[in-house]
């Protein structure tokens, strides 16, 4: 059964070989926002014969044709996740590099809004919070300002 990064590689035409489909399946499995190094130790596990070098490639590849979105969350190593169509954000934990995804449609609204109001149609945003856990709740509060994305935060 193909992955859902797989399936989209195949719809937009990409040649996929044996070992871009182990990426793209470890890719589409990831709940976290993995970064090149991790990838390249997922997808040993499933198939030894992958090198960092294409694991690489695939991701530029993917990164180039809009599958792959890179994320820099600081630490001095780019992340990947895979595009979404529409709006979430990010909360990075500053002390143990956690990251949290979140919608906020009340945000949204407020950057169409000032975007209107500059004579502009919003295309598009993005929005990464740094932070620290408080020491009183240890955990991620939902509240009116948003909810977590359920299996995203990692």
């Amino acid at each position: 059964m193909e992955s859902p990064i797989e399936r989209l590689c195949v719809d937009r035409g990409l040649k996929m070989t044996g070992q871009r489909r182990v990426i793209a399946r470890v890719l589409s499995d990831a709940v976290d926002h993995p970064d090149v190094e991790e990838l390249y130790r997922r997808a040993t596990a499933l198939d030894g014969r992958i090198s960092i070098a294409t694991v690489y490639r695939t991701v530029r590849l993917l990164e180039e044709n809009g599958i792959l979105e890179r994320r820099d969350f600081g630490g001095g190593r780019a992340r990947y996740e895979p595009t979404e169509p529409g709006p979430h954000y990010h909360l990075i934990d500053v002390e143990t590099g956690r990251v949290i995804e979140f919608e906020d449609t009340e945000h949204e609204r407020a950057l169409a809004a000032i975007a209107a109001r500059l004579g502009f149609d919003l295309v598009s945003h993005r929005l990464e919070l740094f932070g620290r856990a408080r020491p009183a709740t240890g955990h991620v509060a939902e509240t009116a300002m948003g909810k977590p994305k359920k299996g995203k935060s990692a």
